[in-house]
């Protein structure tokens, strides 16, 4: 990490920092480091990847090195708020790209787009090519590829000298592939955005607001793909329930001894 690991609060849930950050001053940091061409890792983390940590080193490796982690699920801030580290609010991966690509307008930064289907990656630069400029589009790449090719990728939005990366590719591989190739983009901001790609494009559908106060955006990802997700989720949440309680016991045994 930058000096930002030191310069912004920071608590810790199931061994993993999160910055204690708005989403106003999460922006506030990145807009500073694009500025200066400092670089800059940006991860979110939710419930599921919190879990998934605990099993995939590499990935834990990943996520610890960034130089902001931010709580993107609903049900992150409650844990943290539980065991009395609270975070002043979400900041949702999704928000913060939609943010970042009116900043890049803004301020002239260009964008280079890594992931999803070549369809979907397609809509998502014209549609922001529409609402805002094609200035702003440093390139983009669909995300299928082998891993013999992840060299000439990393090369190639090197070359496209963009301020900014968004990476729509699942996790872990994204988590993976932006900490062990970050020294050759050498792009200032760097983020994993996971689906947002597809509901940009209007592939996928997001939950309705209330429904993302609630933390049920996984649920409503359960009514969308049923068959695909019901089973994933039973196992990251039941999982997550049992790594809080423990952390909880282990707070409480702390504090008495």
């Amino acid at each position: 990490m930058t000096a930002l690991k030191g310069d912004i609060a920071t608590i810790a849930l199931m061994d993993c920092p999160i910055h204690s950050l708005t989403m106003a001053e999460t922006v506030g940091h990145i807009d500073r480091a694009i500025a200066e061409k400092r670089p800059l890792h940006h991860v979110v983390v939710n419930v599921a990847k919190l879990v998934n940590m605990q099993r995939n080193p590499e990935l834990k490796a990943s996520v610890v090195a960034s130089d902001i982690i931010n709580a993107d699920g609903q049900g992150v801030v409650w844990a943290a708020r539980l065991l009395g580290r609270p975070l002043p609010e979400r900041v949702a991966g999704i928000d913060l790209m939609s943010n970042l690509v009116a900043l890049a307008h803004e301020k002239g930064y260009r964008i280079f787009f890594f992931g999803a289907k070549e369809e979907v990656v397609r809509k998502v630069v014209d549609k922001y090519t529409g609402q805002y400029s094609p200035d702003i589009i440093a390139g983009y790449r669909n995300g299928y590829y082998t891993v013999a090719e992840e060299p000439a990728i990393a090369q190639s939005i090197a070359a496209s000298k963009a301020d900014i990366l968004f990476v729509a590719i699942t996790s872990p591989k994204k988590e993976i592939f932006l900490n062990q190739y970050k020294d050759i983009i050498q792009t200032p901001f760097i983020m994993g955005v996971g689906g947002s790609f597809d509901v940009v494009s209007g592939i996928t559908k997001r939950a309705p607001l209330w429904m993302q106060r609630a933390g049920l955006e996984w649920f409503f990802r359960v009514l969308q793909e049923p068959g695909r997700m019901w089973k994933r989720y039973l196992v990251t949440n039941t999982l997550f329930l049992g790594y809080l309680v423990k952390e909880c016991f282990r707070k409480r045994k702390t504090a008495v001894v």
